[in-house]
C-alpha cells in the first residue's frame, strides 16, 4: 500500500502561511520536487506553492513506486483532499499534466475540492492515443529517449545519479505509455495547455484536443522549443501562472 504520509508527498520550498492562493505542481516523468524549486520562488509569498514528490527519488529512493498513473493519481488525490482549503491552481509537466488531470477529475467526482484551473504542459490530451514502448528498451535505449528531450543531461552524466534514477524513470514512462486513452473524461474547471512548438512528445493539433476534455474555457500557448521549453522561457511560463494564480 502507498505511504499516503504528506510530510513524503508535499514540498514546500518557500512556506507561504498566510497566502490566499495556492499552486500545486506535478514534476515529469523520473523528475523530482527540487526541478520547480525556481517556480516556488517565483510565486511565494503569494502563493502557497506546492510540489509534489514521487516515491522513488531523493530523499524517497527506497519506497516501492506507483505502478500506473491511476495509481500514482489515487495517492495524491488524498493527499491534497486533505490540504487546508484554498483556490487552487493546479501545474504538471509531461506525465505531471496527465496526473494533474486526473487528480482533478478525482477531486471533481467528490473526493475534495477541485483545482479552480488546470495549467498543462508538454502533454498530448489524455484521449489522443500513440503506440510508444521506450520503457520497453534497454537502459542505453531509455537513456537515449531521456536525454534527446534536452531535459536533465548533466544529471544523467553523473554515474551514480544515473545508477538511482533508472527505476524511476523506466517506471514512470511504463505508467505513462500504458496510460489508455480516455476521450470521454472532462472537467469543470478551464484548462490552460502550454507546449514547445518542436516537443517531439505532443504536437500542437495533439496539445489542442486537451479542449475536448474540459466544460469550462480552454486556452493554449505555444513556445519556441522542444519538451523542455519551460526551462528556456521560464520567465514567460510563470507569467502565465501568475496570471492564473490572479485570475
Amino acid at each position: 500500500m502507498t505511504d499516503l504520509d504528506p510530510g513524503k508527498w508535499l514540498r514546500r520550498y518557500h512556506p507561504a502561511p498566510e497566502a490566499a492562493v495556492r499552486l500545486v505542481c506535478f514534476p515529469h516523468a523520473g523528475g523530482s520536487a527540487s526541478f520547480y524549486r525556481p517556480v516556488s520562488a517565483a510565486h511565494s509569498p503569494g502563493a502557497d506553492v506546492v510540489v509534489l514528490q514521487y516515491p522513488g527519488r531523493q530523499d524517497r529512493h527506497r519506497e516501492p513506486l506507483p505502478g500506473s498513473i491511476d495509481e500514482y493519481a489515487e495517492a495524491i488525490t488524498a493527499v491534497l483532499a486533505a490540504e487546508p482549503e484554498l483556490p487552487t491552481v493546479f501545474f504538471g509537466h509531461s506525465m505531471g499534466a496527465l496526473l494533474g488531470f486526473e487528480v482533478a477529475h478525482r477531486l471533481e467526482r467528490g473526493a475534495g475540492r477541485p483545482p479552480r484551473s488546470l495549467v498543462v504542459s508538454g502533454r498530448r490530451a489524455p484521449g489522443t492515443v500513440r503506440d510508444e514502448r521506450v520503457h520497453l528498451l534497454d537502459d542505453e535505449g531509455l537513456l537515449a529517449d531521456v536525454r534527446g528531450l534536452n531535459g536533465a543531461e548533466s544529471a544523467l552524466d553523473d554515474e551514480d545519479v544515473v545508477r538511482m534514477s533508472l527505476p524511476a524513470i523506466r517506471n514512470d514512462y511504463r505508467a505513462v505509455e500504458t496510460y489508455p486513452a480516455r476521450p470521454d473524461v472532462v472537467v469543470s474547471c478551464p484548462i490552460s495547455v502550454l507546449i514547445g512548438d518542436a516537443d517531439p512528445k505532443s504536437t500542437v493539433d495533439e496539445s489542442l484536443r486537451w479542449k475536448e476534455h474540459t466544460s469550462g474555457a480552454f486556452r493554449l500557448r505555444s513556445f519556441r522549443g522542444g519538451h523542455f521549453y519551460l526551462v528556456e522561457h521560464a520567465t514567460r511560463v510563470n507569467a502565465e501562472l501568475a496570471d492564473e494564480l490572479t485570475r
